[in-house]
């Protein structure tokens, strides 16, 4: 049976009810919006396309507000010890707020930044990451938004896909902890499913493609939102091709490099979502120690028919029906 978007959706209801109402910034400032210009600091752990729609989300969300930030972006280069860096730079700096984008990024600049509000976005499990006490009472001067997958429904899109898949393979960096947590959860919703999960770890991009390898003979790879693997895609992409193994992704921009299809976030929204958050402890004096951690609200179809043509399966219409093409 094909999966319905609208089950998922309605799925979302529970999930979305902690989610603030973000604010509409027209009546603080006249036409211009405030005469205050923010100054901002983003630490960005590495380039790929998810990170990089968050990031242009969340200054979408004050250019849409009409609110003057200047942004200091950069990025670590998937390098932990960058990020540290950028972070001691970032506490040194008069700034007004701090958005770190990914995981390791947030665990570097929360060590190190605690005297203003600061804000992460892609982080999937910020508890399970010691970035807050709770996801409704963080607790401290740290808040922001989870890229927590639909997981159980991804991997049902994968069993549409690929009906007779019992056997699936995912690879993931081992220092990341928000990999770790996708990768048990992927395990237990693979059970009630007929599938076995089959791991291998990475420590740098360079050990992708033998880490494919090593997974043997898999009936899919599913790839989570993990940031070392997915900026090196291509690498995994170029294996799975090779042995015409269908790649089933979590997010939009993994699709975009290769994978034949997610249900998965848009990362562009859920940027905006933590612009939104922002402007809220900016201008309206929100405490980020009492504002829940918000989730993505919307969940997409995203297919890539010329990677399913070159990994050997089809996408059946129901799924083409829905879904946004790359």
């Amino acid at each position: 049976m094909a999966f319905s978007r609208a089950k998922l959706l309605t799925g979302l209801v529970a999930t979305s009810a902690l989610v603030l109402t973000g604010c509409s910034g027209g009546d603080d400032g006249g036409e211009g919006g405030s005469s205050e210009i923010y100054k901002i600091g983003i630490n960005q752990l590495v380039q790929h396309p998810a990170l990089d729609a968050a990031t242009a989300g969340f200054i979408q969300a004050f250019e849409d507000a009409g609110v003057d930030a200047e942004f200091d972006e950069q990025n670590a280069n998937g390098e932990q010890a960058t990020a540290l860096t950028i972070s001691q730079q970032f506490a040194g700096d008069d700034l007004d707020l701090a958005l770190a984008v990914a995981t390791p990024a947030a665990q570097a600049m929360a060590q190190n930044i605690t005297d203003i509000p600061l804000l992460f976005t892609a982080v999937t499990d910020p508890v399970q990451a010691e970035l807050v006490d709770s996801m409704e009472e963080p607790g401290a001067n740290v808040t922001g938004t989870s890229d927590a997958a639909p997981i159980t429904e991804q991997l049902e899109l994968l069993k549409e896909i690929v009906p007779d898949a019992e056997k699936v393979g995912i690879v993931y960096a081992s220092g990341e902890v928000n990999s770790q947590v996708q990768v048990d959860q992927a395990e237990e919703a693979a059970g009630p499913l007929g599938l076995e999960i089959s791991t291998q770890t990475v420590t740098t991009v360079n050990e992708i493609q033998q880490a494919v390898e090593a997974l043997g003979d898999v009936d899919a790879i599913y790839v989570p939102t993990d940031n070392m693997v997915v900026s090196g895609i291509a690498s995994l992409v170029q294996i799975a091709e090779s042995k015409q193994i269908p790649v089933i992704a979590a997010e939009e921009g993994t699709v975009e490099g290769g994978a034949v299809a997610t249900i998965g976030i848009d990362y562009t929204e859920l940027g905006r979502q933590t612009g939104e958050m922002a402007l809220r402890i900016l201008r309206d004096g929100a405490d980020p120690a009492t504002m829940p951690v918000e989730t993505a609200t919307e969940f997409t179809y995203v297919v890539n028919e010329d990677a399913a043509e070159r990994q050997g399966v089809t996408i059946p219409e129901a799924i083409l029906a829905e879904a946004d093409r790359k």
